[in-house]
Order: structure tokens, then C-alpha cells, then sequence
């Protein structure tokens, strides 16, 4: 013999878990977005950065190089996968050891020792990861 057991919800439950349901979905949309910094931390004007690259982490949403200039350590930013394959910078490039220029726009705070590439030069060879920017 089988023994079935009913479970009796109430009502008011079932619209109390509705509306809290309801109420998380809309929060979930109404918040802001993380948006990728863009250019707003950088300075205006062009910058070049000459150096050995000495870690890489490429990736989205792009890819970061340790750069040791002149025994200073720089960050370089260097585009999302898709725009280095673009325009012809491959990941085999970018390894510890190989020299570099990153040609774009510094951060704008001088302590922050950082660049976001517009354009690399590697072996005498230029990268315009950004044609559209000057």
C-alpha cells in the first residue's frame, strides 16, 4: 500500500515568495552596470614607454603587461584579445624579455605608473591596437 501525503501551501505564502521574487529580479535590473574604465583615468597627449616586458596577463576585458623601464616598474595595458589579433599582435609576442614601446596615454595620476596603449612597437614593427585614436 502507498501512502501519498499532501502538502497544503498557503495561499499567502506562495504571493509572499512571488513578490520576493519579482522583487529581486527588478532589483538585479535596475542596478548600474560595471562599466570598463575606458580612457577617463588617462591624461590627454601621447606618452611612449620603452622597456623589457617582465610578466604577462592577457585576457579580457584586456591584457596587462609589467614593463621595466630604465628600473622603473610600469603597467602597460594592451587591448582585449580580439583587437590585439586585429591588428596583428599575437600572445607569442608578448613574453617576458621582449623589448617594448607602448605609444598612448598615461594615467593621470603621476604615482600610478601606468599606460594604456594606443599602439606597441616590437622588433622595429608597429601594432595600431587602436586605429582610430591619434
Amino acid at each position: 500500500m502507498t501512502t501519498r501525503r499532501r502538502f497544503l501551501i498557503s495561499s499567502s505564502l506562495v504571493l509572499s515568495a512571488g513578490v520576493l521574487v519579482t522583487g529581486l529580479a527588478a532589483g538585479l535590473g535596475t542596478r548600474p552596470a560595471r562599466a570598463h574604465h575606458g580612457w577617463r583615468w588617462t591624461e590627454d597627449g601621447n606618452f611612449e614607454l620603452t622597456g623589457l616586458i617582465q610578466t604577462v596577463r592577457l585576457g579580457n576585458p584586456h591584457g596587462l603587461l609589467t614593463v621595466d623601464a630604465d628600473g622603473e616598474i610600469w603597467t602597460v595595458e594592451v587591448g582585449q584579445p580580439w583587437r590585439n589579433e586585429r591588428a596583428g599582435l599575437t600572445d607569442d609576442m608578448l613574453t617576458p624579455g621582449t623589448e617594448i614601446k607602448a605609444i598612448g596615454q598615461r594615467a593621470a595620476d603621476e604615482a600610478d605608473k601606468r599606460v594604456k596603449a594606443e599602439r606597441v612597437s616590437i622588433k622595429g614593427q608597429l601594432y595600431n591596437l587602436y586605429p582610430n585614436r591619434d
